[in-house]
């Protein structure tokens, strides 16, 4: 006999269209855990809108927030609903929630990239794809804090031949996201969301399509129960 939640997620697919379907499938294969990003202490709604909108354009699934001094807000205008589909990790209970992210980071793997136009930084054409790697951006003004940087794996920085020093965070991290993503695709590292994450993922977007999901799977628990 089929589990309720495999036979649940059956009938719920009664509901979105075979096209929707295999839009959400082929969109997974493309999906990746191996890069991650982190957004520090970003203040400015439109800027936090655009990373994460390009997060979804280029294929990294989680987006890492923290929140020191100001609470991430996200504009949907900016955004364009992508943020529907990417999972978000907040850290804003902790004293030091920028500690308590590179932390949980580190302890799934992944070496910390600061990105920052700093002297020691490595060039990111040059940047070395194979680990597991999770990108800190920083406001514009100021940039990732000095805790990020005294704690970061490697520093990263996008050449610049002009006058002005800095990028604003959407701008670079398009780049970086673009640049890496494409290297990523095109090389023989197991970047791909497992089966069974793609599965999750699956049925939560499945859920996430349909108008009044939660009276729907009320009713079908009530009746199969």
């Amino acid at each position: 006999m089929l589990d309720i939640n495999t036979k649940l997620l059956t009938y719920l697919e009664g509901f979105v269209t075979d096209k929707r379907k295999n839009l959400f499938r082929n969109i997974l294969q493309d999906r990746t855990r191996h890069f991650t990003v982190v957004l520090e202490d970003i203040y400015q709604q439109h800027n936090a809108s655009a990373v994460i909108r390009s997060c979804d354009i280029f294929g990294i699934q989680d987006i890492h927030v923290i929140e020191n001094k100001y609470k991430s807000k996200v504009s949907k205008n900016i955004a364009k609903g992508s943020q529907k589909w990417l999972s978000f990790h907040n850290y804003k209970e902790d004293t030091n929630n920028t500690l308590e992210c590179l932390n949980t980071l580190k302890s799934k793997g992944y070496q910390i990239i600061a990105t920052s136009p700093h002297n020691n930084s490595s060039i990111l054409h040059d940047f070395d794809i194979s680990k597991k790697s999770a990108f800190v951006f920083g406001v514009e003004k100021t940039g990732v804090s000095d805790l990020v940087i005294n704690n970061a794996d490697g520093i990263l920085k996008i050449p610049m031949v002009g006058f002005t020093e800095s990028l604003n965070i959407s701008v670079a991290a398009a780049i970086v996201l673009e640049n890496l993503s494409y290297k990523l695709r095109n090389s023989t590292l197991d970047w791909a969301l497992t089966n069974e994450e793609q599965k999750i993922l699956y049925a939560s977007w499945i859920e996430k399509t349909i108008k009044n999901v939660d009276e729907i799977k009320e009713r079908f628990i009530e009746n199969n129960s």
